[in-house]
């Protein structure tokens, strides 16, 4: 690839419009400082000096496709707290569409605090309802999804799963239903619960651990062999068009039905992992919704989730990062 088919790519990011529909969060940093254990109980004490919020689960997917210039909607339920108030303000701020996050008295906004001192992670506090929707909730939420992708129309939609109740089987059968009707690639990240609900969607995308657990699989070896068996079997099961799974520190792996790879992953220095398979999602989807190359899309998105995991915290990507980074792997 040369630098100017690379550089088309990604000014054609900007004019892409992507819908994440999944569990949204609030992660919340307590920043402080420890210089002595507890008299009460064999505890640091962690003294606070700096709060900060910032938009996780399906949101961080949509700050991460916002990042890399695409339009993002964001399309989930949320709390009506003061927790869902800082999330909309957060995501509206960053230019995300919040007119889809609908909110609920039945359940709080999804709320993770974690306690760092030193760059080290000391605690975390989850504050969550991981029931699924209540029928009431269920029904008025995927009529305004696919209200709204009737309507608009957008590239692009990618299902966000964190098993917190918003994609139960119901919501991913129609709106997959929906968006394959209308032409829109739908790509999914997803978990234990509706590991094998996701039929008939375009980018199947999750990580080792999920593979194993979703098909009963030990996968000791995770070498192309095995992990082009977990494809086909996968493939039995959702008829999908790419299996694109993370291997952690051992890269990536796509099967399309016609190649297949394992994408070492490049060595950086690893600060922390939270936040990677957002990046990697959010760029996944949108350079396949441009170049339909799926060798491509590993390649990029590889180097798109090292990259975030040099930052503490769930951090975005940085656009002009990324492509200063593809540029050096790929326009040799």
């Amino acid at each position: 690839m040369n630098k100017t088919e690379l550089k088309k790519i990604f000014d054609e990011m900007d004019s892409l419009h992507v819908v994440v529909v999944g569990d949204v969060m609030l992660d919340n940093y307590w920043w402080g400082n420890v210089e002595r254990i507890s008299p009460e109980a064999p505890v640091p004490i962690v003294t606070i000096d700096k709060r900060e919020s910032r938009l996780g689960g399906a949101a961080n997917v949509a700050l991460n496709c916002r990042a890399l210039g695409a339009k993002v909607t964001l399309a989930s339920v949320i709390g009506d707290d003061s927790e869902g108030a800082t999330l909309i303000k957060l995501a509206a701020e960053a230019g995300i569409d919040t007119s889809m996050l609908m909110k609920s008295w039945r359940r709080p906004t999804t709320t993770k605090v974690r306690v760092i001192s030193r760059n080290q992670q000391m605690l975390r506090l989850d504050d969550e309802v991981t029931d699924e929707l209540y029928t009431e909730e269920e029904h008025p939420f995927i009529d305004m999804v696919l209200k709204y992708l009737q309507k608009i129309k957008p590239q692009v939609l990618i299902f966000e799963d964190y098993n917190k109740g918003v994609l139960k089987e119901n919501v991913i059968r129609l709106i997959t239903a929906h968006c394959k009707e209308i032409g829109i690639v739908t790509v999914v990240d997803p978990k234990k619960r509706n590991f094998l609900s996701y039929k008939g969607v375009t980018i199947f995308k999750p990580n080792l651990k999920e593979v194993r657990e979703g098909l009963h699989l030990e996968l000791s070896k995770a070498d192309e062999q095995e992990l082009n068996n977990a494809h086909s079997k996968l493939n039995e099961k959702l008829h999908h068009d790419v299996t694109f799974i993370t291997l952690s520190e051992k890269g990536v792996f796509y099967n399309n039905g016609f190649s297949s790879a394992i994408l070492p992953s490049h060595i950086r220095n690893i600060a922390d992992v939270s936040g990677a398979g957002d990046t990697v999602v959010a760029t996944a989807a949108l350079i396949y919704a441009i170049t339909k190359d799926v060798p491509l899309m590993a390649e990029i998105s590889n180097l798109a989730g090292g990259l975030v995991c040099e930052d503490v915290g769930v951090v975005s990507i940085k656009k002009d990062k990324l492509y200063r980074e593809s540029e050096l792997v790929l326009c040799k």
